[in-house]
């Protein structure tokens, strides 16, 4: 028998990629992408923790200088998802600005500089899928080593807040049915608020938590809450006896003195049929065509606050092109320094001018428009904001 060579195919860059050491993946990138596209500088942007900068991970504990997240060719990338090219002058080349993210969670920029004469179509689309793959590779990372996190922070975060990132899914989540953007504030010293998101085949199950109280106290509330509902939420129960367990397991540990209130949501991702369970006081509002509504829905008792509380489901329905947002108290019950309530009549104006923005813009712009009413960025309560566009499932 006649044995054939069968040429080595070059190992792609996924695969290289994955085989990099945790902390090598900027340095692997270089390498890569000076091979394979000519790039003669590499830089690896992440977003801080405010949205407000990107970092570049560089040696530290110092990062380098950080640019807008908002401004700029970088910035742009970052905010519009899509790639831009920037065009330089001594040396001639250009540079190109990659939107990193990772299943609709924006995680940052890649920016790579090329040689005059090296940008083509062809060239912007392979520098894409590498900054995906890379974006992979950085969150898988992150289980092995401090260096992308450390790269994110423009100053410490308080004990409570990294708690409260850490319990975190991301901040962006999307899909054919639907996409999901969030924020949070004080970014850095954030306490009780925290959202959660779990996606199957046929539905998703959405939760913001407010937990009672700032700081420690409150970062714990809401860790022992959402591990709670976790927990539930994996045995494979239904979104009431969810809430159920996990207002046992509150109660238990603090015997009624402190309680965390939750909004529960289950979609039903082939008909848009939501179960809904409101246990406390985050508010629900749909945009629908023109107009925004407020979601009304049974106010029932917060988490813990009651032995063995028991709760009801109830239903509504989201059609392909609605927009759902989710505000914690620490969004319509803030006041400014004269006393004034942000409340809801600026909360619809700011989500009426922002209804053409993709969903993490949104919620950017709603937390945005509480601290311009609060007239600081260190706002006194926790603010969640999660927004959710509904595409609906073709066919």
């Amino acid at each position: 028998m006649d044995c054939v060579n069968v040429p080595e195919a070059q190992p792609s860059a996924e695969a290289l990629l994955r085989g990099a050491p945790p902390h090598a993946l900027v340095a692997t990138a270089r390498r890569l992408l000076a091979d394979r596209v000519g790039a003669q500088d590499v830089t690896l942007l992440l977003a801080d923790y405010a949205l407000a900068v990107l970092q570049p991970v560089t040696h530290l504990p110092h990062t380098g200088p950080p640019v807008s997240a908002q401004d700029g060719p970088a910035g742009s990338a970052f905010l519009t998802q899509k790639p831009v090219l920037e065009v330089l002058h001594d040396p001639a080349g250009h540079l190109a600005h990659l939107p990193i993210t990772v299943r609709g969670d924006r995680l940052g920029v890649l920016s790579v500089r090329l040689p005059a004469g090296a940008v083509d179509p062809s060239t912007v689309l392979q520098l894409g899928d590498f900054a995906t793959a890379l974006g992979h590779e950085v969150t898988t990372a992150g289980r092995d080593t401090d260096l992308y996190l450390q790269a994110r922070r423009t100053r410490r975060l308080t004990l409570a807040a990294e708690m409260q990132w850490q319990l975190l899914p991301g901040r962006g989540c999307a899909r054919e049915e639907y996409a999901i953007g969030a924020h949070l504030e004080p970014a850095y010293a954030i306490g009780g608020d925290n959202f959660d998101w779990s996606t199957s085949a046929d539905h998703l199950v959405l939760t913001v938590t407010d937990g009672m109280g700032h700081g420690i106290d409150a970062s714990l509330l809401a860790g022992l809450t959402v591990s709670a509902l976790r927990n539930a939420r994996r045995a494979g129960i239904g979104l009431a006896d969810q809430a159920c367990l996990a207002d046992q397991a509150v109660y238990a540990q603090y015997g009624g003195k402190v309680y965390a209130s939750t909004l529960l949501l289950s979609f039903d991702l082939a008909t848009g049929l939501v179960h809904a369970v409101d246990a406390g006081s985050p508010q629900l509002f749909q945009q629908r065509g023109g107009h925004t509504e407020r979601v009304e829905l049974e106010a029932q008792l917060p988490l813990g606050m009651f032995e063995e509380t028991l709760y009801r489901e109830q239903t509504f329905q989201v059609e392909p092109g609605d927009r759902l947002i989710a505000v914690s108290t620490g969004v319509h019950g803030t006041r400014s320094a004269t006393g004034d309530l942000f409340g809801e009549q600026v909360l619809r104006q700011i989500l009426g001018a922002t209804r053409s923005a993709p969903p993490h813009e949104t919620a950017r712009a709603v937390v945005a428009g509480l601290i311009e009413h609060y007239g600081s960025k260190e706002l006194m309560s926790d603010a969640a904001v999660v927004c959710l566009d509904w595409h609906g499932r073709r066919g």
